[in-house]
């Protein structure tokens, strides 16, 4: 297992990426419509064009309750950016995605990062992409048992955070 993130030079912004040996529409799919998002992250529900969507997490081991998701940008099927608030954090999130020769790159952001926290929400964000690669390419997601196992990249995000300036 490796540490596929990154932090800009000013400790704002954790990115995280992911290639998939899938067409462009099937992962802005995986991302975007709610019963393939739920196969991974969590199920929405509501209507996107009012600018919000509610979201039931699926991927959790403890059932929460659904949390408010603002859309701030939707450039099907390239960019979407969303943000929360509430009782688990503030999270400002956006989805980039290019496709080449049938390959998918995706990157997720998050930005404003709290450094304190990087060390436990990098190898999170790595759990829950390979969630959605599994989804999108047919295979078995992680089960929420085995995000314990992503705590070995702990370190490498720790590492990330002293390389601020």
């Amino acid at each position: 297992m490796r540490c596929r993130g990154a932090l800009s030079a000013d400790g704002r912004t954790l990115s995280v990426s992911r290639t998939l040996e899938a067409p462009l529409a099937d992962v802005w799919a995986g991302v975007t419509e709610s019963d393939r998002l739920a196969r991974w992250f969590g199920r929405w529900t509501g209507d996107p064009g009012e600018g919000f969507v509610m979201v039931t997490m699926t991927a959790e081991a403890t059932p929460l309750p659904p949390i408010r998701y603002e859309i701030d940008a939707c450039e099907p099927p390239h960019r979407l950016a969303i943000r929360s608030s509430g009782q688990y954090g503030d999270w400002s999130l956006s989805v980039e995605l290019a496709e080449a020769d049938g390959v998918t790159s995706l990157v997720l952001h998050q930005h404003d990062v709290d450094l304190a926290t990087l060390a436990e929400m990098g190898p999170g964000w790595e759990w829950y992409l390979d969630r959605l690669v599994a989804a999108v390419t047919g295979g078995e997601p992680p089960a929420p048992g085995d995000f314990d196992s992503y705590m070995v990249l702990a370190p490498n995000y720790a590492a990330l955070a002293d390389t601020v300036t």
